[in-house]
């Protein structure tokens, strides 16, 4: 029993020490407000995109459904991510890797990429206290100040978090008019959060989840894990429909190495999706976790509330991105 009350005592004083030195000064916004802003949107809102787009194969179907559904979304922006793997040499390279592929993209379809796209952050944060000032984050800080909390400008980052944790704290006002969904992390039971998007950087992670902003988490352990397709069905329903069909697929199929009995997830379109649908996604309110320097999340229910996903309609989302590509 004693042992018991020393280990509890021991984790309140960790999460103590770490919300006090990782203590930041953002504007306080009422929890009325925020819970207003996290409600699904019904009509046709305002968007950036961030993404790493040459990580993998998944941002450029994300990027690409967002631009083919105006009916929904007022696609103002696009950001590109730092990352680093096998397919760059440093974060830096990533992004810049990334900024090139979403020009491809653009180009394919019929986009100007002039005042639309920027390039983003050339590495991760070092200190909470020292934002990366990139075109992406002087952009989204614009954009932000343009909008209003009546009519909010909805950021989605679908890679690590470093663009819109810096324009955060290079000018905190930003949180009152902006809606960050985010494609990272895994669900709050997951037994830690070693997952790429928030790997990469930790600390970006920490200051959005403790700015305050309104944040919608899309986990990709084990929610956004299901939304996985094969080459033979997206053989079917985008071979030779146009050129920007034809480069999705065979991206993935170069991806797959020639593998056999073999699926891949297209993670980042379902933050996209909610969007245009958030009935195909169900979320919960949950508080918003804190990410510790272990990188996992503990509770506190004394937090500020975000919005967490919970489960997916797989085949509808597919039917409607399959759909809009295909035209």
């Amino acid at each position: 029993m004693q042992f018991m009350k020393f280990k509890v005592i021991l984790t309140l004083f960790t999460l103590f020490v770490f919300l006090f030195t990782n203590a930041q000064t953002y504007p306080k916004l009422d929890e009325t407000f925020r819970l207003k802003q996290l409600e699904p949107p019904t009509g046709k809102i305002k968007m950036v995109f961030d993404t790493d787009t040459y990580n993998e194969v998944d941002d450029q179907f994300a990027l690409a459904y967002a631009l083919l559904s105006p009916e929904k979304i007022d696609m103002q922006a696009v950001y590109a991510a730092p990352f680093h793997n096998s397919r760059s040499e440093s974060a830096g390279d990533g992004m810049e890797k990334s900024y090139e592929e979403i020009l491809r993209l653009l180009k394919m379809l019929d986009k100007s990429s002039d005042g639309f796209a920027f390039r983003g952050s050339g590495g991760y944060l070092e200190d909470i206290n020292k934002p990366i000032r990139s075109d992406a984050a002087l952009d989204l800080i614009k954009k932000a100040m343009a909008s209003s909390p009546e009519d909010p400008l909805y950021v989605v980052p679908v890679g690590c978090i470093t663009n819109i944790a810096s324009a955060i704290l290079i000018e905190p006002k930003i949180i009152k008019n902006i809606v960050v969904v985010w494609l990272g992390g895994n669900g709050l039971n997951w037994p830690t959060q070693n997952e790429f998007n928030l790997m990469q950087d930790v600390l970006a992670a920490q200051v959005v989840l403790n700015s305050g902003v309104p944040f919608v988490i899309m986990p990709c352990r084990s929610v956004v894990s299901h939304f996985h397709t094969t080459i033979p069905e997206l053989s079917l329903n985008l071979k030779g429909k146009n050129e920007l069909s034809d480069y999705l697929l065979n991206i993935v199929v170069e991806y797959s190495g020639g593998k056999t009995a073999w699926s891949k997830v297209i993670w980042d379109v379902t933050a996209v999706a909610w969007l245009v649908n958030p009935s195909w996604i169900s979320t919960n309110l949950v508080h918003s976790p804190i990410l510790t320097d272990q990188v996992t999340y503990s509770v506190d229910q004394s937090r500020h509330f975000m919005r967490m996903a919970t489960s997916l309609n797989r085949d509808a989302i597919f039917r409607d991105l399959f759909e809009k590509l295909g035209k």
